[in-house]
């Protein structure tokens, strides 16, 4: 009935049709095939308030999400959870928070970035804009960072929040920074 009211109406895939893009729950998973898509998550266990449920995400891993999204063509849909009387439990607010300080330094990497066409890797995400890449490095490795099968010719490497730049050196099978 809808499709006959409004052809032209954009849906997603839970109505047991393919839908216009998809829609995973609490999982990153990028649709195939360029299909459009967003992760719909929570910042705890629950989608609305509920109040003994204190296992919540860290500000760490809902960055992680955005980027990760991001860097691979998704939306990041973040549910708050809010009480009945419409507040935002405190615990959202302390976590948004910091995201929110991580975005006013780091947000061009986000906003406005392109998916980068890579391997996930486990400890590190990726975005672009341009011929600029963003390495979004989540567990810090130690002394070196290396990426490998980089085959453009790297121009200059620094740490993006801070301008500080960064020694590296790069061969036919990897960019390896050093000194971090």
């Amino acid at each position: 009935m809808v499709f006959s009211l409004q052809p032209d109406i954009i849906v997603n895939n839970r109505n047991d049709l393919p839908g216009d893009f998809s829609t995973p729950e609490q999982e990153i998973v990028a649709a195939k095939g360029g299909r459009a898509w967003e992760t719909c998550d929570t910042m705890n266990d629950s989608w609305g308030y509920f109040k003994a449920d204190d296992n919540w995400k860290s500000p760490k891993t809902i960055v992680r999400n955005l980027i990760t999204c991001a860097g691979h063509e998704g939306n990041y849909l973040l549910n708050i959870g809010p009480k009945a009387d419409g507040s935002v439990p405190v615990e959202a607010v302390q976590i948004l928070s910091v995201v929110g300080k991580w975005m006013e330094r780091n947000g061009p990497t986000i906003y406005g970035a392109e998916p980068f066409k890579g391997k996930w890797h486990t400890y590190a995400s990726y975005t672009r804009t341009g011929n600029t890449l963003y390495m979004h490095v989540h567990s810090w490795p130690g002394a070196v960072v290396g990426i490998g099968g980089m085959r453009a010719k790297v121009k200059s490497v620094r740490l993006y929040a801070y301008g500080q730049e960064v020694y590296f050196h790069q061969d036919d099978l990897r960019l390896k920074m050093t000194g971090l």
